[in-house]
């Protein structure tokens, strides 16, 4: 271990994260991974670290760090207030963070996921290939309590500085979600289809990891019953018996048995991942 960070305040849900676990759907084991991956691989590039680096993730409110070492650090991703020992730094690019000070990343003010790349990366132990976390497998680091201790890991090689700013995307104000319809969309009514791709839905408060939950119009089955469970995919829209739309993130299940009446493309999902409560959502229909 060539360094360490403590924990001095978790916030809200704090985990860490790198690309994920792809390609393991077939033993039912899920991706993970960051749900805003353009954020986290835009904040390693700009820590000097390969893509591949494992970030922190945080939600809402933030963490705030003791490395024990001094470090380079990038805060990006939802845009918050950044502190060292009290001194507001840069948010979006490299941030020098001596050893013992504390870097506290504030509450998103725009979005909802911020993320923490340090030089050298966060490294945990890898599970089936990955450090990130899995809330609904367990597999994984635990989601990050005060008091955790994570191990860093070496610096990148020295040499030209990375670039120290880029321009950051911004938190959607309204979400826009293209979808292709299918596999299971001839179980709801023509007015239901007409429905989806035409009214505003709005991001639930029981939004996570697992699936961005929306409220709105219910969306009407055109037969009843259940379907045998059946594979899912990142993006799946999942209609559950209240009718209205569940899109699958990254922590989403390897089955289930609800309809599937839609897929949202992979790249459109980041915008999910900084959609906080009460977001406007539009499903329309990709390629238009």
């Amino acid at each position: 271990m060539t360094g360490a960070v403590e924990v001095v305040r978790a916030g809200a849900l704090t985990t860490v994260q790198d690309e994920g676990r792809a390609g393991l759907a077939h033993l039912g084991v899920g991706r993970a991974g960051a749900l805003d991956a353009p954020a986290a691989a835009l904040a390693n590039r700009l820590a000097g670290n390969p893509v591949t680096a494992a970030v922190l993730e945080t939600t809402a409110t933030g963490c705030a760090v003791r490395p024990d070492r001094a470090v380079r650090v990038v805060v990006g991703g939802a845009p918050c207030r950044v502190t060292v020992d009290g001194r507001p730094v840069a948010w979006g690019a490299p941030v020098h963070v001596p050893a013992g000070a504390v870097l506290d990343v504030g509450t998103a003010v725009h979005g909802l996921r911020s993320y923490l790349a340090f030089a050298g990366g966060v490294a945990p132990e890898p599970v089936l290939g990955s450090r990130s976390a899995d809330l609904l497998s367990g597999l994984g680091p635990a989601p990050l309590r005060d008091g955790d201790v994570l191990p860093l890991g070496p610096p990148p090689p020295s040499g030209a500085p990375p670039v120290d700013a880029v321009p950051w995307p911004g938190a959607p104000a309204v979400l826009v979600l293209p979808v292709h319809l299918g596999p299971r969309h001839t179980w709801f009514t023509p007015a239901a289809l007409r429905t989806l791709t035409t009214a505003a839905y709005r991001v639930s408060a029981q939004s996570n990891r697992i699936g961005l939950r929306t409220e709105g119009p219910a969306l009407e089955r055109s037969r009843t019953g259940e379907l045998p469970s059946e594979g899912m995919v990142l993006g799946a829209v999942q209609v559950p018996p209240d009718g209205c739309p569940v899109v699958f993130l990254n922590d989403h299940p390897t089955t289930g048995g609800y309809p599937v009446v839609g897929v949202v493309p992979e790249p459109a999902l980041a915008g999910a991942a900084q959609a906080a409560a009460g977001t406007v959502v539009r499903f329309v229909h990709a390629g238009r």
